[in-house]
């Protein structure tokens, strides 16, 4: 029996969802146009629909992009560091991130409960769901910085070099 490789299974959940909400959002606004454009007659809730999965894909989005390392930082000072130095600097700008998010989870609760009573006017879900992609986004993207600080940090710690990981000595 193999065992789980839960990174796996994260990052690829989260691609299928990135996918799939993707595709809802194209369908509904094609769905949309057709209807407008061809029938002369629009559909009251494709516009809600496709800004709803549009907040989830983007929250969602954020997350990949701290996956492969995308997410905003100024590599233009940071690519004249040494290879230790880049991993020092990876690890404070990873702290910064994850106090935002922290910040951002604890206050995109708060909206939500705020708008647990409200809904979109045709679609009929609840707002709270719309701002909790704000949570849910920052959530993971806290969990690949701390992943990304334990990966910087276990390379400081062990004076591990960029030739001694391309070789294949910390991978």
């Amino acid at each position: 029996m193999k065992k789980i490789n839960l990174r796996f299974i994260y990052n690829h959940f989260e691609e299928i969802l990135l996918v799939t909400l993707f595709a809802v959002m194209v369908s509904a606004i094609f769905i949309q146009v057709i209807m407008r454009y061809v029938f002369d007659n629009s559909l009251s809730w494709s516009e809600e629909l496709g800004r709803f999965v549009f907040e989830w894909l983007t929250w969602i989005g954020i997350s990949l992009g701290a996956r492969v390392g995308q997410h905003i930082k100024i590599t233009m000072l940071v690519d004249k560091f040494s290879y230790k130095g880049a991993h020092a600097a990876n690890v404070v700008s990873e702290i910064i991130v994850v106090v935002i998010c922290v910040l951002t989870i604890y206050y995109g609760i708060e909206i939500s409960r705020m708008f647990i009573g409200s809904h979109f006017t045709t679609i009929k879900i609840s707002l709270a769901w719309g701002y909790a992609s704000v949570v849910v986004g920052c959530g993971l993207v806290t969990i690949r910085s701390l992943a990304s600080i334990k990966k910087s940090m276990g390379i400081l710690i062990s004076g591990g070099s960029k030739a001694n990981i391309e070789e294949g000595g910390m991978g």
